[in-house]
């Protein structure tokens, strides 16, 4: 039996649980992903 999983809906279960552990962790996670996927979008990734 082959388990596949994928990454990103991994990503926003972990985010999901840190969310409600520590609140303040959420600007955290907000300005993580709106720089990275900024300079993925500049760098023509995405």
């Amino acid at each position: 039996m082959t388990l596949h999983l994928e990454l990103a809906p991994l990503i926003s279960i972990a985010a999901g649980v840190g969310i409600l552990v520590f609140p303040r962790l959420l600007n955290y996670i907000i300005a993580g992903y709106l720089i990275i996927f900024g300079v993925m979008g500049l760098l023509g990734y995405i």
